[in-house]
């Protein structure tokens, strides 16, 4: 069974998530003008997100959020498989693991900056990568994002081998 922390706005978090109550309330009093997030930290990966004074997301004139601007990341291929060529850094089984490891999605994310990080809040980081993946010229399938590591590793190389080729 679940133990949620709640606050008087409709925010909540899972003891369970944040491994005790004390991270669990943290997170909880981390939160500015956020109403009906779960398990937010510092308005960062929110669920329901309201766009408190933490996020880099903006309203337009109408008062709705407008999705942030796509970044490119200029030989992307290339890029990418640099990143998930160093010791440890690529693992497929988690978004980001640390700043030194994440997924193939995460790595986009992550190579794109903090243009890359404000697009996945607004969306979501399979999502985010699928974006600037077009944005930078390549049409993927979010399939790709699940692979095992073994199999992404081989696409990226593929993609990254065919790019030089083409320079």
């Amino acid at each position: 069974m679940t133990t949620w922390l709640k606050d008087s706005n409709g925010n909540k978090c899972s003891v369970d998530y944040f491994g005790s109550k004390e991270a669990a309330q943290k997170a909880l009093d981390s939160l500015v003008d956020c109403r009906n997030c779960t398990n937010c930290s510092r308005c960062s990966y929110c669920s329901g997100c309201s766009r408190c004074s933490g996020c880099s997301e903006k309203k337009n004139e109408t008062g709705d959020f407008e999705p942030p601007t796509v970044p490119k990341i200029e030989d992307i291929h290339a890029k990418v498989f640099a990143a998930v060529s160093q010791p440890d850094a690529l693992d497929m089984g988690s978004w980001h693991t640390c700043s030194t490891t994440h997924c193939r999605a995460g790595w986009v994310v992550h190579l794109a900056g903090e243009a890359g990080y404000a697009l996945e809040r607004f969306h979501n980081t399979a999502l985010a990568a699928q974006l600037i993946y077009s944005e930078s010229g390549y049409e993927i399938s979010p399939a790709r994002f699940y692979e095992s590591n073994e199999v992404a590793m081989e696409d990226m190389r593929n993609l990254a081998d065919a790019a030089s080729e083409q320079v």
